[in-house]
């Protein structure tokens, strides 16, 4: 694309959809006429990668969420177009940062989940791979968080209010949902996923629920104006919200409501391309589809296609089942209870009864192998799909998928050996381990351009951008001094970047020249902020008692949202908010650590934290955290990891060395031997330390609002047995933090830790996890684009 099209089309859609001159234009105004042009470049490519792929077999990816971050700065990365479009803003006296910055982020997804399907989206396109992408397009995103007077509030994320120009509504391809107390319609977005490097453009299609009418005449004409609309707004309710709160029976409807919509209007698109492929022979639609149900969110495409094919294709149920178990793979992120979905059965048969009744008949077909295979009825119990009148989406999902994964090695084992270790032994072909990745481009090449340029210059070239692996390269430069210092260079300037960044969001000054200690997540009990906050508020003691205490200047950083219905986890961000306010308001302390707890943390805001670290929080309780891919985010920044030998934290440390990260904690076998003695109350009692801290939550040294959160935070450590094993942990963190501190005055050797993290990474690409995924489970191969 020449600068001079370039400039013509900004101009173009300035007049065309604003009807302003680039003189008068506002920085939204003009991101969307830049969007529009660059989006009319690949439109010819994005078609023919669509008809080349729909010749072929395809994976669909289906999933509830797709945290995808702003979509230009890395659209332009990946055409090759940033340093050109930068310099024709330029010329035109526009920064292309401000331009950037106008845009919000998707409100698409929420945690790890979204972001590993944005990064499994953008690998795809970016090695060739016929993957389509299949979510909702939600109006509101889970929520904007703010941070007032130390309290978690919560607001509409509203992305959509400056428009969306990188989807194009496809009206002539809706699909048409019924549930048993209405008919909607489904209206598809298709939003660009444009690979790095290649003419290939996949695509993510979105659905958006919208009414069968707009409202309803009559009822409007005797002035019954709410009444006339309500069909509509209940339509809309489906696709207004990420995950609403679901704590009563219209909010588990709501859900319900949101995953059928997902799976049937993405199913119907599938076989309408089938039947335009190859007609209404649906014997080899396995061979030309795959679906990768992400966690269990979509589980009931698998009832909806066996009703699909049974209902109104006329297939035999049969056939369909068999069928489905050659459609379908199911990932497992999660081995906590509350993320293994189970419906009341009273629910589904209240919006799709018919589901329901497939549902029963794919029940009565796993009770009948099982019996083939000799299980009693009380080993038969532990696999039914229906069982106390609740439908189990897990079990559904494993019966009938192809292949069961975990995403990290550990993960997997504790699957296998563990919590899905009836289902490993009745099918162990079925269980893989798809360690999770994450993409270079946004997460290295766009977020950190100066260590980009760094890397491309050791190397030669920027072939490292899409083969990872080829960091591996840098290990050649692991004591040559010059790199070295250049590293931590770029490692300062940052955090200068990010330090700035703070300062114009939260208003907040912290010093570049201090140690930046990062974690940055969802709020979970298990992830143990609260650990990270106790040990913080124990050194804070420490220094009160011996200002002396030899430690670096640190800066403690926390971004995580809560879910606004779990209390515990709010009541975590008001406590670290108190203890930010403790040592801002002690002179004896202020100068020598600080806590910061930067408000709405989002994919633009982790491209700033990420490559502003220096230590790589990630403390969950081992055998809790399936994965994490922002401990991979980090180790790409040349970061060490802080961490417990839990997730993928367990591979990071076999790539780059125990001896280049910092390792505390219970491991897995650990827990296991201790978890039927435990008592916590031994720590309280006889650790003076411990006891101090968890005694501000109940003294009144800090001030939860007359909440009572403060005091349900103690008991949940005393009282409640500390499930998550903080007290057990807390010396062991401690004492590694200490290691922390010491190795950091060493330089040089700090240095060759951050280098060999940066030069181990290339396994935690998301090109590797998804070419994985297209030889071992898709059965897809490379399709490039002529």
């Amino acid at each position: 694309m020449k600068k001079e099209d370039i400039r013509i089309g900004v101009n173009r859609y300035l007049k065309v959809k604003y009807g302003v001159t680039l003189k008068d234009a506002k920085e939204y105004e003009i991101f969307n006429a830049l969007s529009l042009t660059v989006l009319e470049d690949i439109i010819e490519d994005w078609n023919n990668t669509s008809c080349t792929y729909n010749e072929g077999r395809c994976a669909n990816y289906f999933s509830a969420e797709y945290l995808m971050g702003r979509a230009l700065g890395n659209n332009l990365m990946n055409l090759g177009l940033y340093d050109e479009v930068k310099e024709v803003l330029s010329e035109l006296n526009i920064d292309i940062n401000k331009i950037e910055e106008i845009e919000e982020d998707a409100g698409l997804g929420n945690g790890g989940l979204g972001r590993l399907a944005a990064c499994f989206m953008e690998s795809s396109a970016t090695i060739d791979m016929p993957l389509n992408g299949y979510g909702i397009r939600y109006n509101n995103g889970l929520f904007n968080q703010n941070v007032e007077e130390g309290f978690q509030t919560e607001c509409e994320d509203n992305w959509l209010k400056y428009g969306d120009p990188w989807s194009i509504r496809k009206e002539a391809e809706a699909q048409i949902i019924e549930f048993a107390d209405m008919t909607v319609k489904a209206i598809p977005y298709d939003t660009p996923i444009i690979g790095y490097g290649t003419k290939n453009i996949n695509t993510l299609r979105l659905w958006k629920c919208e009414p069968m009418k707009e409202f309803d005449f009559i009822l409007f004409n005797n002035q019954k104006y709410d009444k006339s609309v309500s069909l509509k707004n209940r339509a809309e309710d489906i696709s207004r919200v990420l995950y609403p709160n679901d704590s009563n029976n219209e909010g588990k409807l709501l859900r319900l409501r949101q995953q059928y919509f997902l799976v049937s209007a993405s199913l119907k698109d599938i076989i309408r391309k089938h039947k335009a492929k190859v007609g209404t022979d649906f014997q080899n639609i396995s061979e030309n589809n795959f679906v990768q149900l992400n966690d269990t969110h979509p589980t009931l495409a698998i009832p909806e296609f066996i009703r699909l094919l049974v209902d109104e294709e006329g297939v035999s149920f049969k056939d369909a089942l068999e069928s489905a178990k050659s459609f379908f793979g199911y990932t497992n992120h999660t081995i906590l209870a509350e993320a293994l979905e189970k419906w009341n059965v009273n629910l589904i048969k209240k919006l799709f009864p018919r589901v329901l009744e497939i549902i029963k008949d794919i029940d009565k077909e796993l009770i009948k192998e099982l019996k083939k295979k000799h299980y009693i009825r009380e080993k038969i119990k532990e696999f039914r799909i229906i069982a106390d009148r609740q439908v189990r989406m897990a079990n559904l999902a494993i019966f009938v998928s192809k292949a069961v994964n975990g995403v990290a090695k550990l993960h997997t084992d504790i699957l296998k050996d563990k919590e899905l270790n009836n289902w490993y032994k009745l099918y162990p072909e079925k269980f893989q381990n798809k360690t999770n990745g994450i993409t270079p481009r946004r997460w290295l090449r766009l977020c950190n351009t100066e260590l980009s340029a760094f890397i491309t210059d050791l190397l030669g070239n920027e072939d490292w951008v899409k083969h990872l692996e080829l960091l591996k390269g840098l290990k050649k430069f692991e004591n040559d001094d010059v790199v070295l210092e250049k590293l931590m260079q770029i490692k300062h300037e940052k955090k200068v970047q990010l330090a700035d960044y703070i300062k114009q969001e939260e208003g907040i000054e912290i010093d570049p020249n201090s140690f930046f200690d990062i974690q940055i997540k969802r709020l979970h009990e298990y992830k143990r902020q609260l650990l990270n906050a106790l040990y913080i508020l124990d050194l804070y003691y420490r220094i009160k008692e011996d200002p002396t205490l030899d430690i670096p200047k640190t800066t403690f950083i926390f971004g995580a949202k809560a879910f606004p219905g779990y209390r515990r986890a709010k009541a975590i961000v008001k406590f670290i908010t108190q203890i930010a306010d403790l040592i801002d308001n002690d002179k004896d302390v202020a100068g020598k650590i600080k806590v910061v707890f930067v408000h709405n943390y989002r994919v633009s805001y982790a491209q700033k934290l990420f490559p502003g670290s220096d230590l790589s929080k990630q403390i969950s309780t081992a055998g809790k955290e399936a994965s994490g891919t922002g401990n991979m985010k980090f180790m790409l920044n040349a970061t060490p990891t802080f961490g417990t030998l839990d997730g993928a934290n367990v591979e990071i440390v076999q790539e780059s060395g125990e001896e280049n990260n910092f390792i505390f904690g219970l491991k897995v076998e650990d827990i296991e031997k201790i978890k039927d003695t435990y008592d916590s109350k031994k720590y309280y009692e006889e650790n003076p330390s411990i006891k101090r801290v968890l005694d501000t939550l109940i003294d009144g040294t800090f001030d939860d609002g007359e909440s009572g959160d403060f005091e349900d935070l103690y008991n949940s450590l005393l009282e409640e047995g500390d499930q998550y094993y903080l007290l057990a942990d807390f010396d062991l963190f401690k004492q590694e933090e200490e290691k922390v501190f010491a190795t950091y005055k060493d330089k040089r050797n700090w240095a060759k830790k951050c280098f060999a993290n940066l030069y181990n990474a290339g396994t935690f690409s998301s090109d590797r996890t998804i070419q994985q995924y297209c030889d071992e489970i898709w059965n897809i191969k490379k399709t490039p684009i002529k």
